[in-house]
């Protein structure tokens, strides 16, 4: 049932990006579509079906310090943003994606190999 409403989720976000919409409008949109069906949840479900690594990618980004390090990110790149230093913004939030999924790969390949 919820695949529909990603693919609808999907075609409109396209069609927002094609039309030259503000990105703010289409992402809250996106993000006030995914909440009331609830296809973030069952996105998250599917990652988990994955066998082995999907448990441990949904167990890493529930993680309380995963969320907290995006959120400061984001607070920083706001405060940056406003004082004139996008470019460095764009560097910065890059590096923090990449430690995100480090700690992420870092966690899966770690419980791995110690068979838990």
């Amino acid at each position: 049932m919820m695949l529909p409403v990603l693919l609808l989720l999907a075609v409109l976000i396209y069609l927002g990006n094609h039309y030259h919409i503000d990105y703010k409008i289409i992402a809250g949109g996106a993000v006030v579509i995914g909440l009331i069906s609830g296809v973030f949840a069952w996105l998250v479900g599917m990652v988990g079906l994955v066998p082995i690594i999907g448990p441990l990618v949904v167990k890493v980004l529930s993680l309380s310090v995963i969320w907290l390090l995006n959120a400061l990110g984001y607070i920083v790149s706001y405060v940056a943003i406003r004082r004139g230093y996008s470019q460095d913004v764009l560097t910065y939030r890059g590096l923090t994606i990449a430690l995100i999924i480090g700690i992420v790969i870092g966690f899966v390949l770690g419980s791995m190999l110690s068979g838990h």
